[in-house]
């Protein structure tokens, strides 16, 4: 490791320890030495000079918080000595130039996607399945044990849990030490055997808690993620099963589609169970009309594509110290990249933006989308205070644990996935990507929210960055997870597609992590490279009900 000590920002007047030190030890930093007088954990920081109770924290050159007490020099920036803070905001001068990287590497480069009727193309060819209400989530279910293993769609895990072991031994009077200490797992290949289309990626059987009761609003918003769903360029088509009765009625879906593609030409088989004669006969119709759809879609092979019609969300969760240093900036440096190449990017979880609103502002490009950020930002935090919470609550036990100890603090490394270049529109919840660029889409911090989210809004790619390591992924949209760590790498293999704490260690730079990460991301885009989150079928799905969720 070439540091052992790192300060991100020369404004900033805290240090970031990148070891583990004990009290005691004496650490040297920009010509000043420190003695530390306590422990030190690896991601934690401390003061980098005295503090005087009441003063600012400033880390990425932006306020993170006040000190409670006064605060020694190398004394552990925490919990019981730091307070949330962060700085005011408003709508203003904003810049207009913006330094893009080189991607003259990338320039020619393609992906081969699945080209659709709207211009749109997909880096996967699904068939979606999905209810209009919770009522409809067992028929879903049933549908889904009927089709996907005798179409070969159930992949055969490099691993099975042999519970038979645990019952034989228990059945001979094992204790439960005995059954404790037995080895009941089993080693297999990971594939997929006799798919019958071939060319169709897979059935997605989403379920969902909403669709009624609640508010109407809930309802509509529900309708209007779906149909975001149903038109993505990663949905070929889709069969859509409704009670009758519900809030979400199908004409509200029907809308939403035709407000984001007014010509829309993908195969959308809508059943009402309360029409149809039986249960029975209801479910057969289903899967009829779902296997009928996926013969047309098995036609569908993919063809180069450029670049630009990649559309990148950017997610992070279980996030560490290391996060806004390592893994958060590469894939700023990827998003760039892409932008420079005339791709879209969409930056979510707005509570985790809590301290760089200025920053997102100043980026944007025109007056309608700052102000409509500097809005959905005081609405958000406004909602929030009102039940007795607010965006201070945001940071995570696991965070805190792992030296995030403040929103603020979290948040500065989190807006470090949307890079430097500017903020070409402003999406609220559901609303589409359309403009090449960066977006910022409002979602809460929530992982599978926000995920569920980004894909609703056209992100035909995910890149999830974690420091503490989450399993989890979205069931049409691929998740590249990126570890900001190599601990947590090594811990995770089967999680973590790429690794970001090689930046720690310094044999990478932000910028070379950032193109191995692109890299990655047009292998994963053509379907040359499954991601572990699609091999191990982590398909995530969480509407937001717009309540206040952090």
């Amino acid at each position: 490791m070439k540091n052992i000590v790192l300060k991100v920002h020369p404004s900033d007047n805290v240090i970031v320890a990148l070891q583990d030190f004990a009290a005691g030890d004496e650490v040297a930093y920009n010509g000043h030495s420190y003695r530390l007088p306590e422990n030190i954990p690896t991601k934690h920081k401390f003061a980098e000079r005295d503090f005087a109770e009441g003063e600012t924290i400033v880390m990425y050159g932006v306020t993170i918080g006040k000190a409670l007490r006064p605060i020694p020099a190398g004394t552990r920036i925490s919990t019981d000595n730091v307070v949330h803070a962060s700085g005011e905001y408003s709508v203003g001068k904003r810049q207009s130039d913006w330094q893009a990287p080189d991607v003259s590497r990338f320039k020619n480069a393609t992906f081969n996607g699945y080209h659709r009727a709207d211009g749109k193309v997909g880096t996967r060819n699904y068939w979606l399945v999905v209810p209009l209400v919770f009522c409809e989530n067992r028929n879903i279910k049933v549908m889904q044990e009927a089709m996907l293993e005798k179409l070969g769609y159930v992949r055969e895990r490099d691993f099975s849990v042999n519970v038979e072991e645990l019952v034989l031994k228990y059945k001979n009077g094992a204790t439960s030490d005995e059954l404790l200490n037995a080895s009941i797992l089993k080693t297999g290949a990971d594939i997929q055997r006799n798919r019958l289309f071939p060319n169709v990626d897979g059935i997605k059987f989403l379920t969902h808690q909403g669709g009624c009761g609640g508010t109407r609003q809930d309802s509509e918003t529900l309708c209007r993620l779906l149909a975001g769903y149903i038109t993505h360029p990663n949905v070929a088509g889709a069969t859509v099963l409704s009670l009758g009765c519900q809030n979400a009625q199908f004409q509200i879906l029907e809308k939403a589609i035709g407000e984001f593609d007014p010509n829309f030409k993908k195969p959308l088989h809508i059943l009402e169970q309360q029409k149809s004669k039986s249960e029975r006969e209801f479910i057969a119709e289903a899967v009829k009309k779902t296997f009928v759809g996926l013969m047309e879609t098995n036609k569908i092979e993919r063809k180069p594509a450029p670049l630009s019609h990649l559309t990148l969300g950017l997610e992070c969760g279980g996030s560490d110290g290391f996060s806004g240093i390592s893994a958060n900036p590469a894939l700023g440096y990827a998003s760039d990249l892409l932008v420079a190449l005339g791709g879209k990017t969409i930056l979510s979880e707005f509570p985790e933006l809590n301290g760089v609103e200025q920053e997102l502002i100043n980026r944007c490009t025109t007056d309608a989308s700052a102000e409509k950020f500097a809005t959905i930002m005081r609405t958000y935090s406004q909602r929030a205070e009102e039940v007795g919470s607010g965006f201070y609550s945001n940071p995570s036990p696991g965070n805190i644990k792992d030296g995030l100890i403040t929103d603020a603090m979290k948040s500065a490394g989190a807006a470090k996935k949307g890079g430097t270049s500017p903020v070409t529109d402003v999406l609220d919840y559901t609303e589409q990507a359309t403009r090449p660029g960066l977006n910022l889409l409002c979602t809460p911090g929530n992982d599978v929210e926000s995920t569920t989210g980004l894909a609703g809004s056209g992100a035909n790619l995910i890149v999830f960055t974690t420091g503490l390591g989450t399993p989890t992924g979205n069931p049409i949209s691929p998740t590249v997870k990126m570890s900001s760590n190599t601990a947590l790498a090594r811990r995770m293999p089967d999680l973590i597609d790429i690794d970001a704490g090689t930046v720690i260690s310094g044999e990478d730079t932000i910028e070379t992590k950032g193109e191995e990460l692109l890299k990655l991301l047009i292998k994963v885009a053509s379907g040359e490279q499954l991601t572990h989150a699609e091999r191990l079928g982590q398909d995530d799905f969480i509407p937001w009900k717009r309540g206040v969720s952090l």
